[in-house]
């Protein structure tokens, strides 16, 4: 797997990549972020590899890709089904998967990482590709919740450190937050913002700051919602409705909550609270806090707020 990694990165360098700011990506992280990510720079004309440490979960990556470069080729090439199959073919043949991540850092522009958010265990994986990625080389995170400039202690190269926070479902999610730290280079920064739109995403800039944009303004709105009801002034139900009626919302807050994962939730308002013990916007919830550890985690178990 290791040299398939290396072929892939020699064969794709002299085509039409060339008119991308990056020529190969390494992707770390097989998980629905990281086969996200992978789909859509492959799908731009990027070389990607993508890692794991579980073959399994590459596998189960790669016919998620699949199955997801068929509903965007069935939309984007409705009338020309052999240009599709042929959309679909080109892209997956641009991803290596791979649980070797030195051998392909050894020889990527880009490192994007999408492990479990765990700041030791980022830590300990850019401690792993320092000594191997080229000097040109750029480390990114994808982490939603964690300061960046806390990974890149890890890291020798902060000026080419910063994060890339990409949104799920990444094939379908226009945005993205590209994060710079103090020691974030200029030059850095243009490469990512670039890299954005290489993707077809619309970035946005932020500073190293808690949440970034997005996280920051959700997570204590829909925080409120459940404060709301907990002092019992409104029900889940009546606040669903009139966020969606009122505000034009495409989701109310508690719809939201169960998307994204009452466990993601709590984690990263644990997180906040354990940093910025005073701020009120990240104090604990009790209904939260409650529904967690009944495992009514959301979509994803069959209840959280509501039952789906």
């Amino acid at each position: 797997m290791a040299n398939l990694c290396k072929t892939f990165v020699r064969s794709f360098a002299t085509s039409a990549q060339r008119a991308n700011v990056f020529n190969h990506v390494t992707v770390v992280g097989g998980g629905l972020m990281g086969a996200g990510i992978a789909q859509v720079a492959a799908s731009t004309a990027h070389t990607v590899a993508l890692v794991d440490q579980d073959h399994t979960i590459l596998g189960k990556s790669m016919t998620s890709i699949q199955k997801s470069l068929y509903r965007v080729a069935n939309k984007k090439f409705a009338d020309k089904p052999a240009a599709g199959e042929q959309f679909v073919r080109d892209t997956i043949a641009r991803i290596t998967p791979t649980t070797s991540p030195i051998t392909c850092v050894a020889h990527t522009d880009l490192v994007i990482e999408a492990i479990v958010e765990n700041l030791e265990i980022k830590k300990n994986l850019f401690r792993e590709i320092e000594a191997v990625a080229p000097q040109h080389t750029i480390f990114t995170s994808n982490t939603s919740s964690l300061p960046i400039g806390e990974i890149a202690i890890a890291s020798k190269r902060k000026d080419r450190f910063a994060g890339l926070h990409f949104f799920n479902p990444v094939p379908m999610m226009k945005l993205l937050e590209v994060v710079r730290i103090p020691a974030t280079s200029d030059a850095t920064f243009d490469k990512l913002l670039a890299f954005g739109k290489d993707m077809g995403k619309t970035t946005v800039s932020c500073k190293d700051t808690p949440g970034f944009i997005v996280n920051r303004l959700l997570v204590p709105y829909m925080l409120e919602a459940v404060r709301m009801v907990e002092r019992g002034d409104a029900s889940m139900k009546d606040i669903d409705t009139a966020m969606k009626l009122g505000a034009g919302y495409p989701m109310g807050p508690f719809e939201l909550s169960d998307y994204v994962g009452l466990d993601t939730m709590k984690f990263i308002l644990d997180g906040w609270h354990k940093a910025f013990p005073d701020n009120p916007l990240f104090k604990p919830s009790p209904l939260l806090d409650k529904y967690v550890a009944q495992g009514k985690l959301g979509n994803k178990t069959g209840e959280g707020f509501y039952k789906h």
